[in-house]
């Protein structure tokens, strides 16, 4: 029976997660190591949170594919490159080398998980079809309406072009490690002036940086929570609320929405509370301003907001009163205010096109 010698290991110097394994047996037995040389050193067991932040970057940040015929599923493909003082592989195996070739065994991430690895991304994240196109490119911050003051216009533009700025720079700066974490964004503004759509390429720019995130609809995630008290139901409250809790970051899309109801605000401050708590980044869109919103952090000047048609904050109609003192003294805590000016772009600029057309 014929012995085999051990392998040797030879990992990159470097945090890229990529390991060489050199064969020295007959036989062709692929270990596929996946850890980085700084993952093994002593001092970075003492930092939680850089040991486990090393511990995920050493798999593919996306799903690979089950029929893959590359990885089987793994995520994982072996590659070989030729070296000079490797030891050569059995002939009699498959993708094995002739006597006095050497080669070397590399596992790297599979292509299939970089295969429409957004649209993938995108729908573990919960984000809508809709809504998936959405990003800081093709965010119009120069729209030109027709019947509209020079002056008026000018803010307009200029509080959508400062509100992408900011959002976009929450993205850029976004991290997982608690004690380092910026508050969360609450975004506010009248219908159509792309909350949702700042609030998702902020969310896609996230995850596709291997983030786990999530989206829901104020009225949908309450909606699949009740609906988990079915009998019938296949979910339990506790499966649809973990990775709302757990998500490194939560969009909440369309907060008070829903009329409040003394179970709903006990629901939803939960989850800010839990989210709040445990340090976890929280974005959220309202189409309700607060009656005192021009002492939070607006983007643009109220006089202009209130000719543009942002419903003027009423007692039966702010957010306070949709979602409860508690859950809105919360938000002051846990994030940032930009309030938003701008037309409801699906009303003024998409018909001005479709007239023009």
């Amino acid at each position: 029976m014929q012995s085999f010698a051990p392998f040797r290991v030879k990992p990159f110097a470097s945090r890229n997660s990529q390991t060489l394994v050199r064969a020295r047996t007959g036989s062709v037995r692929w270990y596929l190591f996946a850890c980085s040389v700084t993952f093994h050193r002593c001092a970075r067991f003492a930092q939680r949170c850089a040991l486990a932040l090393q511990a995920r970057r050493a798999y593919p940040s996306t799903m690979a594919q089950l029929d893959c015929p590359h990885c089987q599923g793994s995520g994982w493909k072996v590659v070989e490159r030729d070296t000079r003082g490797a030891q050569a592989l059995s002939s009699d195996q498959p993708g094995s080398a002739s006597p006095g070739n050497p080669k070397l065994v590399w596992a790297v991430p599979c292509d299939c998980t970089k295969a429409d690895q957004t649209q993938r991304a995108l729908a573990l994240a919960r984000v809508p079809e809709r809504y998936r196109h959405c990003d800081f490119d093709n965010f119009e911050t120069d729209n030109d309406i027709e019947n509209v003051a020079p002056e008026q216009l000018a803010a307009f533009n200029r509080s959508l072009t400062q509100a992408k700025l900011m959002v976009q720079r929450f993205a850029e700066e976004f991290t997982p490690i608690r004690e380092h974490a910026e508050p969360g964004l609450l975004l506010m503004g009248s219908c159509g002036v792309g909350k949702t759509h700042l609030a998702v390429a902020a969310l896609k720019q996230i995850v596709l940086r291997g983030h786990s995130g999530l989206f829901y609809d104020y009225r949908e995630l309450l909606k699949e929570i009740q609906d988990s008290y079915n009998a019938v139901s296949q979910s339990t409250e506790m499966g649809v609320l973990e990775p709302v809790l757990k998500a490194e970051i939560l969009v909440l899309d369309d907060v008070g929405s829903s009329k409040p109801s003394l179970w709903a605000l006990e629901t939803v401050g939960h989850v800010l509370n839990t989210r709040y708590n445990e340090k976890r980044v929280t974005l959220l869109t309202t189409n309700f301003i607060d009656s005192d919103a021009t002492g939070a952090n607006p983007v643009g000047p109220p006089a202009v907001s209130r000719v543009a048609g942002m419903r003027a904050a009423t007692i039966d109609d702010s957010l306070t009163e949709r979602v409860g003192k508690r859950i809105r003294s919360r938000l002051y805590e846990m994030c940032r205010t930009i309030e938003i000016f701008g037309p409801d772009y699906r009303k003024e600029i998409r018909t001005a096109s479709s007239s023009r057309a």
